[in-house]
């Protein structure tokens, strides 16, 4: 069913190209389920000289829609949240969001998790707004620019790797990203001590 969702989305957002790009990423950062990798993929593959640009894009039309998903959670709360998710997963979110912020978000912008899940949940859980937007634009715009970069600097021959290793070069970022935050912590603490 997913799989003939993305080719629905590709043939409908594919004819009005970067636009249809943007409006694909504002609308997958709050309601829409096909994540728009597939449709920068495409577009890329077709210009690889463009791939910069339409991951800029992307990624602007994503943390433009994640303000929307912030705002759909801000107003509608955690009764909103239940219709979409089971009280379980909501449970679940709101214990990352209580054990690392607003990088909740980060982890699911860069990783195959739910996006639009995080940041309606950001805006139920009142995570701090310009920190939301500030990782959003970090965990998406290294997506979507590491997609992007990856073709515009191999070209087409790159398409077979970025889709059958996608979901395991975006676990190594995250493994990288909470490395980095623990050492980052040891050195605080071993600072203040």
């Amino acid at each position: 069913m997913l799989k003939a969702m993305a080719k629905w989305t590709v043939e409908k957002f594919l004819p009005y190209g970067p636009t249809g790009l943007f409006v694909l990423s504002f609308c997958e950062s709050s309601f829409f389920p096909v994540p728009p990798d597939i449709l920068l993929i495409a577009l890329a593959l077709i210009e690889p000289a463009n791939g910069l640009r339409l991951a800029g894009i992307t990624t602007i039309g994503s943390v433009l829609g994640a303000m929307l998903g912030y705002l759909i959670g801000l107003k509608g709360g955690r009764p909103l949240l239940r219709k979409v998710i089971s009280e379980e997963k909501i449970a679940k979110i709101h214990e990352y969001f209580s054990k690392y912020d607003a990088w909740a978000v980060g982890i699911a912008g860069f990783t195959p998790i739910p996006y639009k899940v995080f940041t309606i949940a950001g805006g139920v859980f009142y995570i701090d707004f310009f920190r939301f937007i500030l990782i959003s634009v970090i965990s998406r715009g290294a997506r979507f620019f590491l997609v992007g970069g990856t073709i515009y600097l191999f070209g087409p021959m790159v398409k077979i790797y970025i889709v059958k290793y996608f979901n395991l070069f975006s676990m190594l970022f995250v493994l990288l990203l909470v490395l980095g935050f623990y050492a980052a912590h040891l050195a605080l603490r071993r600072h203040n001590r």
